[in-house]
């Protein structure tokens, strides 16, 4: 029976946590790298469009951004026992769905079924992290988990348009389900044995002015991220790039998001506030772009390097803020938050990549590539009020105290 307390190190138990915070992330999130890499494939077999891959986008993470909202009331309810259950049922029946439903509407359908999965997978880990990580370990451990997401786009890059290619890119999908399933059968292994807790309230409540500051500096981030990625392959393919090769550039985005997230993760802890290396990342990532949208049929070093740019950048973001929650108590409680967090970063998913779509078949893809320049640079200016509002309130909350200490 597993306990809160912590695990030991190097034990089966500390392995299997980190697995299954791994796979929470990764699993859920490997639909976006998926319709990134087998892109090309999708649009051959279902005879669309390319710019219609951002109706694909939306379809899990506008669900995922709207079951957000009560995603971290329910895993309360829930407990992080039963909630990584869900979460991999979910993912199990969202795979099996792509695989079997035929047309691109059913599969459109069928995608929606991983925002259930990808709305619990933050609130379930960030519970679970709170439950048996000590606090000294929780920016590390919230910055492994995070990397699975990029564990995904490195699985999706190296396997997925090789797998395509033998067994189409459905059945690549399917191989996906056993997986899941064994994850839902071993991952209460690696929560507590709790009793269910107390009721809590659906009603939604209007997150404080930081919260909400963070919520849209992660949709700014999320709209690049989406975009970058659902696009990267069809404007790389154009560019004379094969789809395996553009496949081995999501890989490498995938190796430098792991490597990004891991670093930075713990450093951005060890600051005073996170704000400013958000801004700093984000402007980074707007240079990124900027160098992937001059790339041409003879010089794809650009994609690489926008490629590379972006994995390193804007990538670590989401694992800041979301280790920002578990540090600071005014974001609010760490399941409740992340969920609301969650919102702001896949709604960012949810509008961006069908906005890109039609910039790029109204205007071509060097006005939607400045699109999302613009968009990061909001998110900058994001960042640096929200590090104001932080300095603010840490400033009157010193004031506050010198006051009673005085009385």
């Amino acid at each position: 029976m597993t306990s809160n307390a912590p695990p030991t190190p190097g034990t089966l138990d500390e392995w299997l946590l980190r697995a299954v915070l791994t796979a929470g992330m990764a699993l859920p999130m490997l639909i976006f790298y998926a319709i990134g890499t087998l892109g090309p494939f999708i649009v051959e077999d279902l005879r669309i469009a390319p710019s219609w891959l951002g109706y694909l986008t939306m379809s899990a993470f506008g669900f995922a951004a709207l079951l957000s909202l009560w995603a971290g009331p329910l895993v309360n309810r829930l407990g992080s026992r039963r909630g990584l259950v869900l979460l991999f049922w979910a993912t199990a029946l969202a795979y099996g769905l792509i695989g079997a439903i035929p047309g691109f509407f059913g599969v459109v359908v069928a995608v929606a079924f991983c925002g259930i999965a990808q709305a619990l997978s933050n609130p379930v880990t960030n519970l679970l992290i709170a439950e048996r990580v000590p606090p000294r370990k929780k920016a590390a451990m919230v910055g492994m988990k995070q990397a699975g997401v990029q564990v995904a786009a490195l699985f999706a890059g190296l396997l997925l348009p090789g797998i395509a290619v033998q067994i189409g890119w459905r059945g690549a999908l399917l191989l996906l389900v056993p997986l899941a399933l064994l994850l839902a059968l071993l991952s209460p292994r690696s929560a507590p044995r709790v009793a269910v807790h107390k009721r809590v309230s659906f009603a939604l409540r209007r997150p404080s002015q930081v919260l909400l500051l963070l919520m849209a500096v992660q949709l700014c981030a999320g709209v690049s991220l989406s975009c970058f990625i659902t696009f990267l392959g069809v404007f790389a393919t154009q560019q004379g790039m094969s789809s395996l090769l553009a496949g081995s550039m999501v890989a490498a985005f995938g190796v430098m998001g792991v490597l990004a997230r891991v670093m930075l993760t713990p450093l951005g802890a060890r600051m005073r506030d996170e704000s400013l290396l958000l801004c700093l990342l984000l402007g980074l990532a707007a240079v990124a772009i900027g160098v992937t949208l001059q790339a041409t049929v003879d010089s794809h070093w650009r994609l690489w390097f926008g490629t590379l740019g972006m994995g390193s950048t804007a990538v670590a973001t989401n694992a800041i803020a979301m280790s920002m929650l578990l540090r600071d108590p005014a974001f609010g409680t760490p399941a409740i938050s992340a969920g609301m967090l969650s919102v702001g970063f896949f709604a960012g998913f949810a509008i961006g990549p069908p906005s890109f779509g039609v910039i790029s078949q109204l205007a071509g893809f060097t006005a939607a590539w400045s699109a999302l320049i613009g968009v990061l640079g909001l998110g900058c200016l994001l960042s640096l009020w929200l590090w104001r509002t932080r300095r603010r309130e840490s400033a009157s909350q010193s004031q506050g105290l010198s006051r009673v200490a005085a009385k």
